[in-house]
């Protein structure tokens, strides 16, 4: 049962648990420093298609894929599947999804969409609409540059400020009971609560400085959540944004200082874990609605499972433009939305 506090957050009284994850990215994402903790790194960004479209699509049906064979003993009581990609019409994940064959519900919350699918998903599993069902999320940087930026071909100069959208997939099996823990393990990750995100917009209209569009969402959403749940910094071990890389967490860090919060000794950026920017050249770090996802399967899951982290708030975050409102000289909102995973 979900207890609601303040005007965006909830908790529940028992935990969704996160049964099991899986992460696929492609051949820059392997090499980088969270190298051998993917499950599958493509030789091929395409893995196979034709297009960089199709590329991501394979990227999820193989995340998807590599999660159930992880668990063929519920892979069949899955109910829905929860995703969304940065692309027109949410094609990245509608194409990828569908061999499967499952009830599916899209969504767009641009880079923040791991935070949205993991928020309705425990919505839907504590409410007791599904014993199991699939979060699944991607994005791709062929496929992100043709849909808001330019063409590859056209080997346009990126500013300093800019993020690398991550090219991978990340998914995520939530379960209503809580399952046995696996090997060496602790804790099983569960989901003990959320805030949700609402729309803030600085007014910035520089599509290459998506950490300085996102920074004041992740602010906002931060702030609301410690006034939700009457908390301190200090009570999670780590407090980690999606997709703000360095210079957005600058942006973050000055935002909340304003308003007397300080978590610089506790917060970490998935954008600036998932690469070494002076040796491969991302500049601010990266992006995406892979970016966060693939972070949490490969990264910070594990450390919750061994005891690492006991209680981590994972912020996903996303600059809500398309290349239609862009063109238009609209500015760049922003969202974020915050899940408290906790090892059980």
């Amino acid at each position: 049962m979900a207890n609601k506090h303040g005007i965006c957050s909830i908790s529940y009284e028992e935990p969704v648990y996160i049964k099991d994850s899986a992460a696929v990215v492609g051949k820059k994402e392997g090499s980088g420093p969270l190298k051998g903790l993917f499950d599958m790194v493509a030789t091929d960004d395409l893995l196979g298609g034709t297009t960089w479209e199709e590329g991501e699509n394979n990227f999820v049906k193989n995340a998807l894929q590599i999660l159930m064979d992880k668990n063929p003993d519920t892979a069949s009581e899955i109910r829905y599947i929860l995703g969304g990609d940065l692309l027109g019409q949410g094609i990245g994940t509608s194409f990828g999804v569908e061999e499967f064959h499952l009830p599916f519900f899209g969504l767009y919350g641009a880079c923040s969409t791991s935070g949205e699918a993991l928020s309705l998903g425990s919505m839907l599993v504590d409410a007791g609409c599904a014993s199991y069902l699939a979060c699944v999320t991607s994005s791709h940087f062929a496929s992100a540059e043709k849909e808001f930026r330019t063409p590859l071909d056209y080997g346009t100069q990126r500013p300093l400020c800019a993020t690398w959208t991550v090219t991978g997939s990340g998914a995520f099996l939530l379960a209503k009971e809580k399952p046995e823990k696996k090997g060496t393990d602790v804790f099983v990750p569960g989901i003990t609560g959320i805030s949700t995100g609402r729309i803030v917009d600085y007014g910035v209209k520089d599509s290459m400085n998506m950490g300085c569009c996102m920074a004041p969402a992740a602010a906002d959403t931060l702030m609301r959540h410690f006034t939700d749940f009457n908390r301190e910094p200090d009570y999670y071990d780590r407090i980690i944004t999606g997709d703000l890389g360095m210079v957005g967490r600058e942006a973050l860090l000055l935002l909340l200082r304003e308003k007397g919060i300080e978590i610089s000794d506790r917060h970490i950026d998935c954008g600036i874990e998932m690469f070494d920017n002076l040796e491969q050249k991302t500049n601010s770090g990266g992006s995406g609605c892979g970016c966060a996802a693939t972070v949490l399967s490969a990264l910070i899951l594990p450390k919750i499972r061994s005891g690492e982290w006991r209680r981590v708030l994972f912020m996903p975050t996303g600059a809500l433009l398309s290349k239609v409102s862009y063109n238009e000289g609209k500015t760049v909102p922003g969202i974020s939305h915050a899940v408290v995973i906790e090892g059980v």
